[in-house]
């Protein structure tokens, strides 16, 4: 696998950046925007070489002593999607979950790619191409991110269906596609490799099926263009996470790119669509795409959490606070609502689904019901932490206040004490200010919401995923004394409503009114009723 110096040589390929209120970026690992996320990347893939991370990012040595990276093996089993998972987690806290792509996440795409299309069974060379890409990926260290290929907002409002769609094929050559278009958000193209679009776009206006594609960022005719810069303080001690680990989320722009019929995919239905579904009760085939990503993410969501809950601890000491019995309940409310989230994970990784080819999913239904309780409980963490430190987490000074020798001794006086230095105390409340009241947390609050759905979007999942519909209603009949008729309740699991929204997906402008995927239809067009939440 690549070392984080020939990382930082591959995005030297003359891709064209653009960060909106910025320009052009010339060069990414340079550019204030940019050049501490090349950084991090860096770090992710050097740290397979730090003896202190070996074992827990490479795998056991096999029989010739070769270890390989974990983060691009197959699980085979309950204890390969464990040893992932906590490796995902770990690299995750490292952040404070603010980074929330990485290679690692790529190779995930990859799988859920090739389990999908073998589960489809349309095309063995379309297999066999998804297969060495993957295979590419775990030998180069590659970079993939996501797209759900949503169309962008003035697209969707064009008057001809046909020109709603975030891509078109504008000709057909021998060895690939020519297509353009705008494709909306998605997380961490700018350092990416490659982007994997699965849109709901048809080949010809009479074709049956619709189009995949990867998409290598420095192609020719592509452009990145990435949302402004988080908000931070000058001072990067002032705003530690604000400045290292900014992902800037993106559009894609397609002028004339070639595609080669290696990397175009053929789908049964737009992603979302649920209407491939698996067998005997299996995921539908479409969420087996993105299952593995909902894992990833929800370790992502659960280090934010922890490393919260972290900060809430050290301030407990910092702030004196740890003997305080109402601040201490306030700890404990953080601690269950971590380990509820730790206990799905763990549920869905022990308790894992098989796919209709054969690849071990982490269980849908335990992570549908950890995310939920992470999106419920997230605003109330945050809020929790910016009360226990008090007013001082507003007024925290920065290392430059200390330069002057009169601001320093007042402010030695005001912060410092048991056991602390007012700098040693300052440090820790500025942490804590970026990552409960910064632009960088609230630019995370609103890119799940928009590449998720929300609550909505999760609650309409688990209402599918769901099996015991019929059983526990039949079940509780046992108790009574009278035959009853066999009771039909799995209807329940249908939703009447728009399909749930994907990682790096199109955004709902809420929960009532739709902004329905792909060509179909049209922002503002009503599509079922709110989702309860």
């Amino acid at each position: 696998m690549r070392t984080g110096r020939q990382y930082r040589e591959a995005l030297k390929d003359g891709r064209e950046v653009w960060v909106l209120g910025e320009g052009r970026v010339d060069d990414l690992s340079s550019h204030p925007s940019t050049r501490a996320m090349v950084d991090a990347y860096a770090a992710w893939y050097d740290r397979h070489q730090d003896p202190a991370w070996r074992d827990i990012l490479l795998t056991p040595a096999d029989a010739g002593g070769e270890r390989r990276p974990r983060a691009f093996e197959i699980p085979r089993g309950s204890d390969d999607l464990r040893r992932l998972g906590e490796a995902i987690s770990k690299v995750a806290f490292l952040s404070g979950g603010n980074v929330t792509h990485t290679p690692g996440y790529g190779a995930l795409i990859a799988l859920g790619l090739l389990d999908t299309l073998q589960a489809m069974g349309l095309s063995a060379a379309e297999v066999a191409n998804a297969s060495t890409y993957r295979d590419e990926l775990a030998r180069t260290g590659r970079f993939l991110t996501f797209s759900a290929g949503g169309a962008t907002i003035g697209l969707r409002f064009r008057e001809a269906e046909a020109d709603r769609a975030a891509i078109r094929v504008v000709r057909e050559r021998d060895d690939g596609l020519v297509v353009s278009g705008k494709v909306g958000m998605h997380t961490a193209s700018p350092f990416a490799d490659d982007v994997f679009v699965s849109g709901a776009t048809r080949r010809t206006a009479e074709s049956e099926h619709f189009n995949w594609f990867i998409i290598p960022v420095a192609a020719r005719g592509v452009r990145v263009v990435a949302r402004k810069s988080a908000a931070r303080h000058a001072d990067p001690a002032v705003a530690p996470l604000s400045h290292a680990y900014d992902e800037l989320d993106a559009q894609l722009w397609l002028d004339e790119v070639f595609i080669p019929f290696e990397r175009v995919f053929t789908a049964e239905t737009p992603l979302g669509s649920g209407r491939s579904a698996g067998k005997d009760g299996a995921p539908a085939r479409d969420s087996n795409l993105v299952a593995w990503l909902l894992w990833h993410q929800l370790h992502g969501w659960l280090a934010k959490l922890e490393f919260g809950l972290g900060l809430g601890l050290a301030a407990s000491d910092v702030m004196g606070f740890r003997a305080n019995p109402a601040a201490v309940e306030q700890l404990i409310d953080m601690v269950v609502e971590v380990q509820t989230i730790r206990t799905c994970l763990t549920a869905a990784e022990c308790d894992p689904d098989v796919s209709e080819s054969g690849f071990l999913l982490p269980r849908q239904v335990h992570l549908a019901s950890g995310s939920l309780h992470a999106l419920g409980v997230r605003q109330k963490m945050t809020e929790t932490l910016r009360r226990l430190p008090g007013s001082s987490l507003v007024v925290a000074p920065s290392p430059g206040d200390f330069a002057d020798p009169d601001m320093a001794a007042g402010l030695g006086e005001a912060f410092g004490g048991g056991g602390y230095t007012a700098e040693q105390r300052a440090a820790l409340l500025n942490l804590i200010w970026d990552h409960v009241s910064s632009g960088l947390d609230g630019r995370e609050s609103a890119y799940e919401l928009h590449a998720n759905g929300g609550v909505p979007a999760w609650r309409m999942r688990l209402r599918g995923w769901f099996k015991d519909y019929d059983g526990l209603a039949n079940g509780v009949l046992q108790c009574l004394a009278i035959d009853m008729p066999h009771i039909r309740v799995s209807g329940v699991a249908q939703p009447s409503g728009p399909r749930p929204a994907v990682p790096g997906g199109p955004v709902a402008p809420s929960a009532s009114i739709q902004a329905t995927e792909g060509p179909g239809g049209r922002p503002g067009e009503w599509v079922g009723p709110p989702a309860k939440g």
